[in-house]
């Protein structure tokens, strides 16, 4: 009789640990109650949330006659070729500009004008050219040529309007009805736009070797004012010869991508294998090797610093280097290596203080890492589950995408007044080309030099005036079917591991299939209250994305609006993340009991508010211990990957060919190691969650006697039970 009075004392103490750790359990609900005939998730429910579905439903097919809608409107060739002054695609096939593939600007200077800035669009005349002008001229200096030479007209007309062939035109009335440009500028084709070939010459910016020209009235101009209404063009061109080396490195190096995934994917299953056996001790020797690391970094760091100190340049800022894209250079930087150590040591002291106070909860954590490592172990399938979610993902983004480009490219031609003057009255009105010669605009005083030049793609229809709203709308359901998508893995592995906790005999009792189950139940019945879940979800995420892109709109205005839209993206932050946690555990409780979405919510919230002292051991900890088995996996391929592209390994050393930037594939093979390491451990992270929930939910349902004996293991009733113990 012994044990028998040892279970029940043990039994007492547990009946009191909630009243001990929690509110009194009036506050939040009642507790559950011993029922002889629950077995895990129910099999017999009905469908929940059904108006909810049937929106959810009616919101897809929505969706799809917006995309045919965009489809039968939109144009990608409005996005992926230039359109000239009137409208025209250039290197469209079947048209006159079929061999005329670059878009060529009259008077580039102009560019640099303010109206730019309102108008996103150049005031000059824009033409469709087959390549881009070699030298510098002038049209005055084509006319005096030209009575030497036919040649000299004959190239320069290839940068005038089509049709025109009047090289004696004076010039005044050339560039009044700017049937020429007046000046031609030494150019090269970027992103399919002839802009300025700027060189470097002892350290001084130069075109075609000159610092200075003459337009056709023989105004002086410098290269300043040419990079000054070209700005960022050199940027932008050395970020396309950048982005030249990198799909070289690329092409030269995807196989060997590939394989550093394929070892990260095999390293992720061998640390879920040796998890399963050994969880304990792989995690504390995860945690020392990730701490024994941190100090070798640091060591290092040190020792850098030291062979730095009396190296001349050694001292200089990083700001002041700026943006290279040769890592060497920052490599050569004190202050490189000081932000590193300084990392390192704060997130060294982090882990260890954590070690030191939480102990006792990383030791709980562990222990559920492991109860979670058996049920995983039963039900390996699982493991495979989020591939389903990722081509779920890639065709909703990939329907967005598409949608989104057909409709920024849907209606007609809208031409618009581009005035050099800014005083303009007429300026960004909508004109028409045929007519507007003969308009009160080009006899206005103030709006001497303006042109009725192509703007955008749009309309006057009701579709081409809400075109916005539709954009917002196809980010609002692809929002929706993203969250959706991971609502139903979600509560598809909350089914099948609730299913393994719930069965008294283990792995016997565990029913055929629980994954498939699983998956069946919950979008069968429950469509509904996961896409209840996912709207509020993504209502929350629109908002903070429409208060960034309201921010990005009011740079430059006053502190005070920043400082409140700043305020409420905090608050909306917050409110993301209190979402998030709740539709999870709401998602546990859909899946094992079959009730609605704020019947599942509430009762999740108040079961958990029972047990908050235990709740509180499970805060970050356990993702934390995750996020270091993800650290660690993708941190020790990709030391392997820097071995290997820097040719660091004598076997392979004739077979790694040379790249311009090593850190190309080394990044791509640490951040796909990283995502295949989380895609892993994030069912581990469901499986804990899903299991502690049923932890609670068996604490109140049973007291360990005979009758109603615990279906958790004794080794996570022992541990939990002492951890809501020190805390009282």
């Amino acid at each position: 009789m012994a044990p028998s009075r040892n279970t029940q004392s043990s039994s007492s103490a547990v009946k009191s640990e909630p009243a001990a750790g929690a509110a009194p359990t009036g506050l939040y609900g009642e507790a559950h109650r011993f029922d002889a005939s629950f077995r895990g998730p129910v099999r017999r429910r009905s469908c929940t949330d059904i108006l909810c579905c049937l929106i959810f439903i009616i919101a897809i097919l929505s969706y799809v006659a917006l995309g045919i809608v965009a489809w039968l409107h939109g144009d990608p060739r409005k996005v992926l070729h230039p359109t000239n002054s009137y409208g025209q695609f250039c290197g469209q096939k079947g048209s006159p500009n079929e061999k005329k593939p670059i878009l060529f600007y009259f008077n580039i200077l102009k560019c640099a004008n303010p109206s730019l800035l309102i108008n996103l669009q150049c005031p000059t005349t824009q033409m469709c050219v087959s390549k881009c002008p070699d030298r510098f001229a002038t049209y005055t200096e084509m006319q005096m040529q030209h009575t030497l030479s036919k040649s000299y007209w004959e190239y320069y007309r290839e940068f005038c309007k089509p049709g025109f062939n009047n090289p004696y035109k004076p010039v005044s009335q050339v560039l009044r009805d700017e049937d020429c440009p007046s000046m031609l500028v030494p150019s090269r084709p970027f992103l399919q736009r002839c802009l300025p070939d700027f060189t470097s010459l002892n350290g001084t910016v130069t075109v075609a070797n000159r610092t200075s020209f003459k337009d056709a009235l023989e105004t002086a101009h410098s290269v300043t004012e040419l990079q000054h209404a070209a700005k960022g063009i050199t940027g932008l061109v050395d970020t396309k010869e950048l982005g030249m080396k990198i799909v070289e490195d690329y092409a030269k190096t995807w196989a060997w991508i590939i394989i550093g995934l394929l070892l990260s994917l095999a390293v992720s299953l061998i640390f879920i294998l040796l998890l399963r056996f050994t969880a304990g001790l792989l995690l504390w020797t995860t945690i020392l090797t990730f701490l024994l690391l941190l100090a070798c970094g640091m060591w290092y760091c040190s020792m850098q610093l030291s062979r730095l100190r009396n190296t001349p340049g050694s001292d200089v800022a990083i700001v002041a280097v700026g943006m290279q894209t040769d890592l060497q250079v920052y490599l050569q930087l004190s202050q490189t290596w000081i932000l590193l150590l300084v990392s390192l040591a704060v997130t060294e002291a982090c882990i260890l203080l954590m070690l030191i106070f939480l102990r006792r909860r990383v030791q709980v954590a562990i222990a559920l890492l492991r109860e979670a490592s058996k049920a995983i172990g039963h039900i390996m399938s699982t493991l495979f589950f989020p591939v389903v979610t990722f081509l779920l993902l890639t065709l909703c983004i990939s329907y967005w995408a598409v949608t989104a480009v057909y409709l920024a490219s849907s209606g007609e031609a809208v031409y618009r007044v581009m005035s050099p003057d800014v005083s303009c009255q007429y300026a960004n009105s909508t004109c028409q080309p045929e007519s507007f010669n003969r308009s009160n605009v080009s006899t206005s005083a103030s709006c001497q030099g303006s042109q009725c030049l192509f703007a955008f793609y749009g309309g006057e229809t009701s579709y081409h005036r809400h075109l916005f709203l539709l954009q917002l709308s196809n980010l609002l359901l692809c929002l929706w079917l993203i969250n959706f998508s991971l609502a139903l893995e979600q509560c598809t592995l909350a089914g099948t591991f609730a299913s393994y906790y719930w069965a008294r005999r283990k792995p016997q009792d565990i029913p055929p299939c629980p994954l498939f189950s699983s998956f069946s139940r919950a979008l069968r019945y429950h469509t509904g209250s996961l896409a209840f879940g996912a709207l509020i979800l993504s209502v929350a995420q629109l908002v903070r994305i429409i208060l960034e892109y309201v921010e990005q709109r009011l740079k430059g205005v006053n502190v005070v609006s920043r400082f409140l839209l700043r305020c409420l993206q905090c608050c909306f932050w917050c409110l993301e993340k209190f979402i998030r946690y709740m539709n999870r555990n709401a998602y546990i409780m859909v899946a094992i009991y079959g009730k609605n979405f704020c019947t599942s919510a509430r009762e999740a919230f108040f079961l958990l508010m029972r047990n908050v002292v235990r709740t509180a051991v499970l805060d970050r900890v356990t993702d934390f211990l995750l996020f270091l088995g993800k650290a660690l996996i993708a941190g020790g391929v990709g030391v392997v990957a820097f071995f290997l592209f820097t040719k660091k390994i004598p076997v392979f050393q004739e077979e790694v060919p040379s790249l311009n930037y090593y850190w190309v594939p080394l990044l791509t093979v640490v951040f796909g190691a990283f995502l295949i390491a989380h895609a892993f451990f994030s069912v581990y992270a469901m499986c804990v969650d899903t299991l502690f929930l049923c932890f609670c939910d068996d604490l109140e349902r049973h007291d360990g006697s005979p009758g109603k004996p615990f279906l958790m293991s004794p080794q996570l009733h022992r541990v939990l039970g002492k951890s809501s113990q020190s805390h009282r």
